[in-house]
């Protein structure tokens, strides 16, 4: 529909198309808004292409709920590894082997699994698929948003390519350098670790039994979480976070002497791993908006915070933006009280939970020896303590 002054009318307007954009769109376009999602660039949707994101993304118990409500969890599920046990392991001794090894179970919890895993370029896939398929939604890749005008009434936006729309709700899912955040002038707090995550799939010998493992040493954890059998072999996604000059030699050692190097800090917890898909490198920062809203708009995802890529937080954050956004949506998307209530709700959630994971991954980081005891005998400690292991796992999926 247009305006009398040309302008494209619309419901919500999410400026962003990665994962978090994308579900956003489902999710508004389920419960009946027509919605526009714009994004500079296309979505890569083959492992193999220039560009894909090797990264994965384990969605936590609620987050499921939330794809059930956008019509996407049919579509994903056939993709998806169970998440049945998180493995912390500690190898923070002299030599890198395991020396402290707690499995935390979601069967002491739920009768579900903790979550499931997915691919990046694979869910951007499915759910570029199942937005085509929506007539009340519109994807347009490959268009930016360039301007945002924000007033009580309603939002206008300017497009790329020279069209205007006005809107009674604008999204910014458009990542850490939002563009309407910018448009808001909305500053954000930036922590830099000066670290960077390898990204990556492997294949190895012992099956992984649905279980991501989580290994302790120093310049951060290195994470291994399941993923289907890859060419009839058991496979997991690697998340690799070392200091960057560390990230900058691994990346130029030679294959056989990175596969080495690889395997050292596994502990071969899986036997032999073997590097089955190119390395693609993320700097980790934390960082928070000053505040989440402004006239008719809101902001999710990492336009609003970012986390590092520990616990799988990251977007399960996201969607837990999502999903009090819709529930406050659904009488006025865009009004005063609904934006006041999320301000409210999510700031100081996404606050509290960026300090505990900033601690996790400055504990992780430990390079003394007598500090990496500590974390060691603090891990034990905790398992130790049933009522409060059960609360940590809890406070993890973000449940009650």
């Amino acid at each position: 529909m247009a305006a009398s002054d040309g302008a494209v009318q619309t419901d919500i307007l999410i400026s962003g198309g990665g994962i978090a954009g994308l579900v956003t769109a489902a999710a508004f376009g389920a419960d009946g808004h027509r919605v526009i999602c714009v994004d500079p660039a296309p979505p890569v949707t083959e492992e193999a292409a220039d560009g894909s994101d090797l990264r994965t993304t384990a969605f936590l118990q609620p987050s499921i709920q939330l794809l059930e409500r956008a019509g996407l969890w049919d579509l994903l599920a056939p993709h998806a590894t169970p998440l049945q046990i998180m493995r912390i392991v500690d190898a923070g001794g002299a030599e890198p082997i395991a020396r402290l090894v707690r499995d935390f179970d979601a069967s002491d919890i739920s009768d579900a699994p903790f979550g499931w895993n997915l691919q990046n370029w694979l869910l951007r896939r499915e759910i570029a698929a199942r937005l085509a398929e929506m007539p009340n939604v519109t994807f347009r890749p490959g268009t930016a948003t360039v301007a945002l005008t924000a007033r009580e009434d309603e939002a206008r936006v300017t497009l790329s390519d020279g069209t205007q729309v006005t809107a009674r709700l604008v999204v910014g899912a458009d990542g850490r350098n939002s563009v309407i955040r910018e448009a808001l002038e909305i500053g954000v707090k930036t922590t830099r670790y000066g670290q960077k995550a390898l990204a990556f799939a492997v294949t190895h010998e012992i099956p992984h039994e649905n279980v991501s493992t989580e290994i302790h040493r120093s310049g951060g954890p290195f994470t291994l979480v399941p993923l289907p059998d890859r060419g009839g072999k058991p496979s997991s996604a690697v998340v690799w976070m070392e200091r960057g000059p560390e990230v900058a030699r691994l990346m130029a050692l030679p294959p056989e002497d990175f596969t080495a190097a690889l395997n050292a800090r596994s502990t071969r917890i899986l036997g032999h791993l073997k590097p089955a898909t190119r390395l693609t490198a993320w700097p980790i920062i934390s960082q928070l908006a000053d505040r989440f809203t402004g006239p008719r708009t809101a902001l999710i995802a990492e336009a609003a915070h970012v986390v590092p890529p520990i616990g799988a937080q990251g977007l399960n954050m996201s969607l837990a933006d999502l999903g009090l956004l819709l529930d406050l949506s659904r009488d006025d998307p865009g009004s005063r009280a609904s934006l006041e209530a999320f301000q409210r709700r999510r700031w100081r959630e996404a606050r509290l939970r960026i300090a505990g994971i900033d601690l996790l991954n400055r504990a992780s980081m430990l390079t003394p020896r007598a500090l990496r005891d500590l974390r060691a005998a603090g891990l034990g400690a905790i398992y130790g303590i049933a009522p409060v292991r059960r609360l940590m796992m809890k406070a993890g999926l973000g449940v009650n």
